[in-house]
């Protein structure tokens, strides 16, 4: 009875659920902003590609459109000189017709000779401007053709741009679906994992009872390391071992009980005070503070308890709870925590 009497006082401490919810959102939010930035930056490149290709094309188009034109006035230009040279030849024709017809006197076979010999100059440079004709308007054929083929290959990439810019609409518009359902999953996870482990902190509460050197800090049950260890040592207490036989069988009961696809461990920390420690045995605080969290979780596998579930760190004494310089700050910075986490 004082034992119930004692945890309905106390109440359910939501805490820990609480700052573990809110980490695993804070690390979901993080890696859908990767994904994010990395299919923008891709995507981005893409466009960039295409937009410059489109720079391209468009300045050869108005090139080709420039020579094009200037291809047209020279056409134009031959076409009139070539009006003009067969007027010429017409009058020369026509002059040479009417010399033949009233041929008779030297001087008329003369101009008749010099009127055949203008026209068949006519004739020859009649024939060079039809040349010419022909080469300028097979040019301009030529170059049409190439711009139709540059305006072929501006709606390719136009389209090819269009469609990029679709697949970035749909890739925006899939990330925030998956975003939303990932919130969602990892509520639920969040939920279930946090349930668990106020069941398990409950357990452990009434497992160890109200003891000063056994204490709730946040989301972490809190050991003084007198408990297991002696000064400057790492291996167990027989005291200690008592203590962990409850906690081992509280561990095999919860994994029994979490679901396996819900990705948990416990997390067994060490921590030491600030005073330098130098022996053969542990060069430093790290190397003291490691060693008794791999002692715990050692023990705590040979009791039975799943090592995939279970993890070991040492902090030495660069996470303090008390950064007083008093004999009992540095007790309570000599500690062990236990953590139920994700994984």
């Amino acid at each position: 009875m004082a034992l119930s009497r004692t945890r309905r006082d106390r109440g359910v401490d939501y805490w820990p659920g609480f700052v573990d919810a809110l980490s695993t959102i804070v690390l979901g939010i993080i890696f859908l902003l990767t994904v994010f930035v990395i299919a923008q930056f891709f995507l981005s490149q893409e466009v960039a590609g295409k937009d410059t290709a489109l720079e391209r094309l468009n300045a050869q188009i108005a090139q080709l459109t420039e020579l094009l034109s200037l291809e047209k006035v020279e056409k134009v230009s031959l076409e009139d000189d070539l009006a003009r040279l067969r007027a010429s030849l017409a009058g020369v024709e026509s002059e040479r017709d009417r010399l033949k017809a009233g041929a008779g006197s030297g001087g008329l076979l003369e101009q008749l000779g010099a009127a055949e010999g203008k026209a068949t100059e006519l004739s020859i440079e009649l024939d060079t401007e039809k040349r010419a004709t022909t080469r300028a308007l097979a040019q301009v054929e030529l170059l049409n053709q190439q711009i139709a083929a540059l305006r072929r290959q501006l709606n390719a990439l136009e389209a090819a741009l269009e469609a990029a810019e679709a697949k970035d609409k749909d890739s925006q518009s899939r990330i925030a679906d998956l975003g939303q359902r990932l919130n969602v999953a990892l509520a639920q996870r969040v939920q279930e994992l946090s349930r668990y482990r106020s069941d398990f902190f409950g357990r452990l509460r009434a497992i160890l009872g109200n003891r000063p050197e056994i204490r709730v800090v946040g989301d972490r049950f809190v050991f003084q390391a007198e408990v297991f260890f002696d000064t400057a040592q790492a291996r167990l207490r027989p005291e200690g071992i008592k203590e962990l036989d409850k906690m081992a069988a509280a561990l095999i009961d919860l994994e029994q009980q979490i679901p396996p696809d819900i990705p948990w461990v416990l997390r067994v920390d060490g921590h030491t005070d600030i005073r330098p420690i130098a022996s053969p045995q542990f060069p430093s605080n790290w190397a003291l503070s490691a060693a008794r969290a791999i002692s715990v979780v050692e023990y705590l596998v040979s009791k039975g308890v799943s090592p995939q579930r279970l993890v070991a760190a040492g902090f030495g004494e660069f996470q303090p709870l008390d950064p007083g310089l008093t004999e009992e700050a540095f007790r309570r910075n000599r500690r062990l925590e236990l953590k139920l986490t994700g994984r």
